[in-house]
């Protein structure tokens, strides 16, 4: 492992602590830990300050994602190397140390990372969260169709001795979404005995 490499690492971590939420409720006077859900997310970022939040704080996480896998290629990093940077690039979006690990939910950025780290794997993981859509009406559960895919086609391509890490964050985003997840379904589960 060289010099480059582990300062390769360091640097995603600390470009993913970046928290677009975080400043665009700041732009505004507003601290979004304080308000609905608390995360430092898109979502909860459109739902207290509007369209124009979620539309840039999905566009600021999803940038640090997809430049962070982009500089490895730049720099000429090994596919694992930028797997683990990517992985690291969404540890620091989920658990920033300056806000004491308190960060956001790591959907915009793992779709920048996923995007620049493989495009044809990233076409799985949007194919199995659309399709499910129509029937479950929930975005919450469809994403676990899409990651499922995403995995598959990890397994399926090859590339799991590289793309292992990836698979480790999918992990601890579905754990960062485990409330949701329970909420979604249990919402769903209602609706149908109605």
């Amino acid at each position: 492992m060289s010099y480059l490499t582990i300062c390769y690492w360091l640097v995603s971590y600390f470009v993913g602590t970046f928290m677009t939420a975080w400043w665009v409720g700041k732009w505004r006077n507003i601290d979004l830990r304080e308000h609905r859900s608390g995360n430092l997310g898109a979502r909860n970022a459109g739902a207290v300050i509007g369209k124009s939040a979620f539309f840039l704080t999905s566009i600021g996480d999803g940038s640090k994602g997809l430049l962070i896998v982009l500089l490895g290629y730049l720099l000429n990093e090994t596919e694992f190397s930028i797997a683990v940077a990517g992985a690291l690039v969404i540890i620091g979006h989920l658990f920033p140390f300056w806000l004491k690990g308190k960060g956001g939910k790591g959907i915009a950025t793992f779709v920048g990372v996923t995007l620049a780290f493989n495009p044809l794997l990233f076409l799985a993981f949007v194919v199995g969260f659309l399709i499910p859509i129509p029937f479950l009406k929930s975005a919450t559960l469809s994403m676990l169709f899409g990651y499922v895919c995403y995995i598959g086609s990890i397994i399926y391509s090859g590339c799991l001795p590289v793309a292992w890490p990836i698979i480790l964050i999918i992990l601890i985003i579905v754990y960062k979404h485990r409330f949701d997840i329970i909420e979604s379904y249990q919402e769903k589960a209602w609706k149908s005995k109605k």
